[in-house]
């Protein structure tokens, strides 16, 4: 694990000396931005391991149509974290039965939109940029989860595995406070519930440490600050900046100052929304989680097969637009 040695030498490795230096540094970086989102996304999943199916359904619906996808998306947008934690919560909601459209559409309204991250947009791109983009990223998410669940129905990915019980689980499932009250009633039962947290995660916790690695090593070779000198509000910009946002793992509080620098510098709105959308998309943390929780390679490479796209298409014309 490099993780953890790394940023303990990012406190006694001036910054700049070496690569090495920079690595170190670049991984305490990523860290600090990150774990406070993937904190709360495990103690949100610690929670909602015990939220009984029935309550899931009857929130967010229990199918991938208008009212359900909209429900979907609108509790990605409030959802107030980073894209890690984000993907440690819908995980979990498609284990707690949740239809394969709607986890989609969750994931992709989410990323970079929180109630906090929202303001920090707005600080630098403005009111009226911030909103398009907010508004556009649920559209694409919600044609997305509509394609996944015609998908579904068509057989070309297979469903939901742990809907397959559902009903039946549900006639004999607990109530939240009936599991959770006894649980915490006691300094133990805090620690059980925590462990059991940690083990939910540790899938997603996995490739997202990973991902700290390769990012701290990718940004030895790649600077953010020539972006917006590179890549202009063109077909080339825009392709070179899908290629950025797909090599480059950076967090949600890590892309928006990028994508803001490519908006106000580059003066390429299409550029800044497709650095924000599609280094979610194509993210490779997020695809294998996929692959390791629908236990399909289908759905997992379907995930950029039918948002790049839409997100491509959508940053041309914000670029011709602007």
């Amino acid at each position: 694990m490099l993780v953890i040695p790394a940023y303990v030498a990012s406190y006694f490795i001036p910054h700049g000396d070496s690569r090495l230096s920079e690595f170190a540094h670049s991984i305490r970086e990523f860290m600090d931005l990150i774990w406070w989102g993937l904190l709360l996304g495990i103690i949100a999943v610690g929670f909602l391991q015990y939220v009984p199916q029935r309550r899931v359904r009857q929130w967010l619906g229990d199918r991938s149509d208008f009212s359900g996808l909209s429900r979907s998306i609108a509790a990605g947008l409030l959802f107030d974290m980073c894209s890690h934690g984000i993907l440690i919560i819908g995980m979990q909601l498609y284990r707690r039965g949740l239809s394969l459209g709607q986890t989609m559409a969750f994931l992709i309204a989410s990323p970079w939109n929180s109630l906090s991250l929202t303001f920090i947009i707005i600080g630098l791109i403005g009111w009226k940029w911030s909103l398009l983009l907010i508004a556009l990223s649920a559209v694409v998410a919600f044609v997305s989860g509509f394609l996944f669940d015609f998908l579904e129905k068509k057989s070309i990915v297979p469903p939901n595995p742990y809907r397959a019980n559902l009903e039946t689980d549900e006639e004999l499932e607990p109530g939240f406070r009936e599991q959770i009250g006894p649980l915490l009633a006691n300094p133990s039962g805090w620690v059980k519930w925590f462990a059991s947290a940690l083990q939910e995660s540790r899938m997603i916790i996995r490739w997202i440490l990973l991902g700290t690695v390769l990012a701290g090593l990718l940004r030895i070779l790649l600077r953010p600050d020539i972006f917006a000198n590179w890549f202009g509000p063109s077909i080339l910009g825009l392709g070179l900046t899908l290629i950025a946002a797909t090599v480059i793992e950076v967090c949600s509080e890590g892309s928006s100052p990028i994508a803001a620098d490519l908006i106000n510098r580059a003066e390429a709105p299409g550029n800044g929304f497709t650095f924000l959308m599609a280094g979610v998309a194509t993210d490779y943390t997020e695809i294998m989680s996929l692959r390791e929780t629908t236990r399909s390679w289908r759905i997992a490479l379907l995930l950029p097969a039918i948002t790049v796209p839409q997100i491509l298409v959508i940053g041309w014309i914000l670029n011709s637009l602007s």
